[in-house]
C-alpha cells in the first residue's frame, strides 16, 4: 500500500482522507481528536501495532521497538503555520515518521529550545523518555506515524503523561 498521501483542503477534508487511508489499510480507529488547536490525531487499535510498524517503520524490528512490552501506534497530523506544546514524557518514548504532507521538529536535552529541523519525508525521529520535543506544522498539513514506547509496564503512558514547557495556546 502506497503510504503518502495528498494533504489538501479544508481540515474536514484533510481528516477525512486520512481515515479514509487508514481504514483502506485495514486499520480500526480507537479513538481520535480533530479538535486540538494544532491539528489532531487518530489512535489506532493496539492490536494493530504489528501491521502499524510493518507498514510505516518496515526498516525496524518490532522487537526493538518494545520497551516494557506495549506499543500504542497514533497517526499525528498537524495543521499549517502551529506547534504542539514544547513538551517531554515520563513514562515513554516516542518515534515518528514523516508520511505525508510537511513538518519540523525541535528536540533537546533540556527546556532550551533549538531551531526546527525540517523533516524529509520518510524521515525518523526517535525521541527518548524525557527529552523535549515539539512537532512543527509548515507550510502545510503533516501527518507523522507515531508509536508510543511504554517505559513502565505496570503504568502505561497515557494523554495525562505531557509534562508541558510551553504551549502557544496555554495549556
Amino acid at each position: 500500500m502506497k503510504t503518502t498521501l495528498t494533504l489538501t483542503g479544508d481540515k474536514a477534508a484533510v481528516f477525512a482522507a486520512v481515515e479514509k487511508y487508514l481504514g483502506d489499510a485495514g486499520f480500526r480507529v480507537a479513538d481520535k481528536d480533530f479538535n486540538r488547536p494544532w491539528g489532531g490525531f487518530f489512535v489506532l487499535d493496539e492490536a494493530q501495532a504489528k501491521a502499524f510498524a510493518d507498514l510505516f517503520f518496515p526498516d525496524i524490528e518490532l522487537d526493538t521497538l518494545r520497551i516494557s512490552g506495549k506499543l500504542s501506534p497514533k497517526i499525528l497530523m498537524v495543521q499549517p503555520d502551529t506547534r504542539l506544546s514544547w513538551q517531554y514524557h515520563f513514562r515513554r518514548a516516542e518515534i515518528w515518521k514523516l508520511v505525508a504532507g510537511t513538518a519540523g521538529v525541535v528536540t533537546s536535552e533540556t527546556d532550551e529550545q533549538g531551531s526546527v529541523q525540517t523533516l524529509a519525508l520518510g524521515e525518523v525521529i526517535r525521541l527518548r523518555q524525557g527529552q523535549r520535543h515539539r512537532l512543527v506544522g509548515l507550510n502545510g498539513w503533516g501527518m507523522i506515524a507515531e508509536i508510543w514506547q511504554h517505559t513502565d509496564a505496570a503504568n502505561p503512558s497515557d494523554e495525562s503523561d505531557i509534562v508541558r514547557v510551553q504551549d502557544d495556546f496555554g495549556r
